[in-house]
């Protein structure tokens, strides 16, 4: 990383180099907990699965492998044209990457209206998780375990996509008025790092929701 006097790194870094790299560190610890956290949930969604094949199998049915198809598709975009924003704003194209980050927040949103799709049509149906389910069709007596399941690792991965846009809009702002920059990008890169475990976590849960039935 490159620096100059522009940016002033916080007291207790011994320089500006040394505040990205302990800021990039911490990042990356922060993303360990995260793939513990999702990892522990699919490791008990494989468990329950393979106890309860026919349950499962019966639950994936009611998914529509083409929404999971177009936003696995939008989440890919979205990494790409992230990577390219903090290329930009490392190179000094200050439009071009505002430009990538606003694509980056669209295709989110675009995730999320999707999501908002499936999730509407699965409650009209009364497909809820647990005590909440009330599908009128003969059904499996475990099937509302399959819908805990699902609406957990989904509800907990879209989750992350709202607060991972939260935090795009923010360094959106920040290089807007100058921030950031070629001499200093450390929240972009944090960002882009968290925003990728987000592309990455969606990588597994699409293949064994939508695809593993």
């Amino acid at each position: 990383m490159s620096t100059n006097n522009t940016h002033k790194h916080a007291f207790h870094f011994d320089d500006a180099d040394h505040e990205y790299e302990s800021s990039k560190q911490g990042v990356w610890l922060f993303m360990v907990t995260e793939v513990l956290m999702f990892g522990g949930l699919l490791v008990a969604y494989l468990i329950f699965k393979s106890l309860m094949k026919d349950t499962f199998t019966e639950g994936a049915k009611f998914l529509d492998w083409r929404f999971g198809t177009l936003n696995t598709v939008v989440l890919i975009t979205s990494s790409l044209t992230m990577a390219l924003g903090i290329y930009y704003i490392r190179i000094n194209k200050r439009k071009a990457a505002i430009w990538s980050l606003v694509i980056t927040l669209i295709c989110a949103a675009m995730f999320m209206v999707i999501k908002y799709i499936e999730y509407s049509h699965k409650i009209h149906l009364g497909l809820l998780p647990g005590s909440f389910f009330s599908y009128a069709e003969p059904h499996s007596a475990q099937l509302p375990l399959y819908f805990s399941f699902y609406y957990l690792l989904t509800g907990l991965h879209g989750l992350h996509v709202l607060i991972g846009m939260g935090l795009i809009t923010w360094i959106l702002i920040r290089i807007c008025n100058g921030t950031y920059g070629p001499e200093h990008w450390t929240g972009v890169e944090g960002v882009g790092i968290f925003w990728h475990l987000v592309d990455l976590v969606w990588i597994y849960l699409f293949p064994l929701l939508y695809l593993v039935g």
